[in-house]
């Protein structure tokens, strides 16, 4: 007789979710990650990097993850701003002005702690 194991619960990864992230944004960068439809395109393309960036980043902000952000602010200093993102972008999201962005928020509150 072939007994399975349990499978292990997976823990999930619980963060507070601020729908005011994507307007507490504006005073760093333009507005443009609400534009972005999540296609991966400058995921793709970027040269320098793995792990769906800029997109994933895009996306915390989108659900409005501002802790997510500045838990894996070390992630944003990767990108060289080469454009190459902000040119394929088919919705014209401008994801290097917007790592740009979040470059200046994490700062800025990196000062305030």
């Amino acid at each position: 007789m072939n007994r399975k194991k349990p499978k292990k619960k997976q823990r999930l990864d619980m963060s507070l979710v601020n729908l005011d992230f994507a307007e507490e944004l504006k005073e760093y960068s333009g507005d443009t990650a609400l534009e972005c439809f999540n296609c991966g395109t400058c995921a793709a393309i970027c040269p320098l990097v793995n792990d769906n960036f800029p997109r994933r980043m895009i996306r915390y902000i989108q659900v409005g993850a501002r802790e997510k952000i500045l838990e894996n602010s070390d992630e944003l200093w990767r990108c060289l701003h080469c454009g190459l993102c902000t040119h394929t972008c088919p919705r014209e999201a401008d994801p290097g002005e917007i790592i740009l962005g979040l470059k200046r928020f994490v700062l800025a509150n990196w000062r305030k702690s």
